[in-house]
């Protein structure tokens, strides 16, 4: 008996690999938008359709449609860019999009505010930088993020080279990007497939790999579908523990739906990792549920077989079994700020940026300073996970001039800004983002603030606390992996999520539901001020509040999302 396929899979079926009739509806002038069907598609390709939230209701005064405008998302395996795209993709801002770059926290740029006019000529000058967007989203493997600085150490070279390497892998093949965008000729043949690994129906959910290089976990690689644990023995790197089932959304009033950290399953050696990265996105592939989309990320997949028929699988699809894990420690998740030096010789300085969103203001030049420092570096700039900058791989020689020009255009390593402010994050929400319920990016000064306000009176300036916020359940900014984190549930409303630990190896709690700022902040400031009498040395809030029984025992993942609190 042939199982009716859902909309959405139909859709992926439908498509002609990805096709649609998204050509069609660029080339249509009458309006800014593009169909439902080609909205779904263009995600593959690394973009989304949105439209200005904030002046909604003024058009429909005035009996226009909404202002469509796209998101567009790159593809950049490690968040790794040479001055010279840096400096196609800064010009790209200003002739395509808003006139900000925006690091995301998958290590890569968005654009916001792309006419529909101007998307082929993103695409374009993408492509001409040797670079694209191609399953930036969509139900495909999403870019490969990993630790920062390859040039740290010989490892962190390797590391990147095997994002790489896992990006190009998994990465979709049908010739509709380069139809759609580039203007080659179309070669689509009925019955002949374009994608030999995805096939016609692609993943059932987005799919997401994530490396880290322990001690440091700045990628959050527990919050991922794969995660990889990097294991150097001898200063060697021999291979990884490979975690699985990671993923970060939920559905409010579905208790279904939760976040989960991925479980260490095992050790494979690094000559076998994209191997064992294409086996398991194919476990994924083959077993995922293909009908209900809230129930179809991999994690669910895990939690309904188990892991004995993960391991069993895996064995199967990758032809030998992992084998037992090995001891790793993971320290800590944020960025460090400031100058850093190379095993090499050379320097690395890692730049804050509020929410990664960079532009030119009264306040600050930051998208000049950045363009005039490209002009003159000879290294990389990397994005992190958390929305920095590094400006990696800094010569002796070309030291003083890059610090003179950080000092020119007052470019913020972090040594001038409360602690507080620099383990913050939020997801982009309002005014572009369709699923945002509340505010998130242009509310994070203002709470951060204010906390930071109640911590300098309690004696607390210099506290490190993870901070996230979200304008929904969606978890872009991996709101479950903070200490504090606020997820939104309507304009000027949140849900308070408490105790992650400091590392990503912990989820929080639902504290609060559905509270605004003043009853969010009533309950935090006897949690820090309690902190600030009876922490131990080196303890950090999450910590904390565990140890003080404040959020009470652990929860299990189906469960974490009840509140503690009942709803104010």
């Amino acid at each position: 008996m042939t199982t009716k396929l859902s909309e959405a899979e139909q859709l992926k079926v439908d498509s002609r690999y990805l096709r649609g009739t998204i050509a069609e509806g660029l080339d249509d002038t009458a309006s800014g938008a593009i169909s439902d069907d080609d909205t779904k598609l263009t995600k593959f390709h690394g973009t989304y359709m949105q439209d200005h939230r904030d002046l909604r209701d003024e058009r429909r005064r005035q009996k226009l449609e909404p202002l469509y405008s796209f998101m567009v998302r790159l593809r950049i395996p490690g968040g790794v860019v040479s001055p010279q795209q840096w400096l196609g993709l800064d010009a790209i801002a200003d002739s395509c999009s808003n006139s900000t770059l925006r690091i995301s926290t998958r290590q890569t740029f968005q654009y916001h505010e792309v006419l529909k006019k101007d998307l082929r000529s993103l695409m374009q000058q993408v492509d001409a930088l040797g670079l694209d967007t191609r399953g930036a989203c969509g139900d495909v493997n999403r870019n490969v993020i990993s630790n920062v600085n390859p040039h740290q150490s010989a490892i962190h070279s390797e590391i990147h080279q095997l994002a790489l390497a896992i990006s190009g892998r998994l990465c979709w093949q049908s010739s509709s990007y380069a139809e759609i965008w580039l203007g080659e000729e179309c070669v689509y043949q009925p019955g002949k497939s374009e994608e030999p690994f995805y096939g016609e129906q692609y993943m059932p959910r987005k799919f997401k790999i994530a490396i880290a290089v322990p001690p440091e976990n700045d990628s959050d690689v527990l919050a991922n579908d794969i995660g990889l644990i990097a294991i150097i023995e001898n200063e060697k790197l021999i291979g990884f523990n490979v975690a699985v089932g990671g993923g970060m959304g939920l559905t409010y009033g579905e208790p279904a739906t939760y976040p989960r950290l991925a479980t260490v399953a095992g050790f494979v050696p690094a000559d076998r990792i994209v191997d064992a990265c294409e086996a398991i996105a194919a476990i994924q592939r083959d077993f995922g549920d293909r009908e209900n989309r809230a129930h179809a990320r991999f994690k669910y997949t895990i939690d309904d077989h188990g892991m004995e028929w993960f391991g069993e699988k895996f064995a199967e699809y990758h032809g030998e079994p992992m084998t037992e894990a090995k001891p790793f420690e993971l320290l800590r998740n944020g960025d460090r700020f400031g100058w850093t030096e190379s095993e090499n010789g050379h320097s690395n300085l890692t730049l804050y940026f509020n929410c990664g969103r960079i532009a030119d203001t009264e306040k600050a030049k930051e998208r000049t300073a950045l363009r005039e420092i490209a002009k003159v570096h000879q290294g990389e700039f990397r994005m992190t996970c958390n929305q920095n900058l590094v400006i990696a791989n800094i010569s002796p020689e070309q030291r003083p001039i890059i610090e003179k020009l950080v000092e020119q255009y007052g470019l913020d390593d972090g040594s001038a800004r409360p602690a507080l402010r620099l383990n913050s994050m939020a997801c982009v929400a309002l005014p572009t983002c369709g699923l945002a319920m509340a505010e998130s990016e242009r509310y994070l000064p203002t709470f951060v603030g204010k906390l930071e306000q109640i911590m300098s009176d309690i004696g607390l300036p210099e506290q490190l606390i993870n901070i996230r916020i979200t304008g929904c359940p969606n978890g872009c900014a991996r709101p479950y992996l903070g200490e504090i984190a606020l997820t939104g549930k309507a304009i000027g409303r949140y849900n308070l999520n408490l105790g992650a630990d400091f590392s990503g190896q912990r989820m929080n709690r639902l504290y609060l539901e559905n509270v605004d700022e003043a009853t969010i902040l009533a309950a935090l400031q006897p949690m820090l001020e309690q902190f600030a009498e009876q922490r131990e040395q080196d303890e950090h809030f999450g910590d904390f509040l565990i140890r003080a029984g404040i959020l009470g025992a652990e929860r299990t993942p189906e469960t974490l999302h009840q509140p503690l609190k009942t709803t104010v």
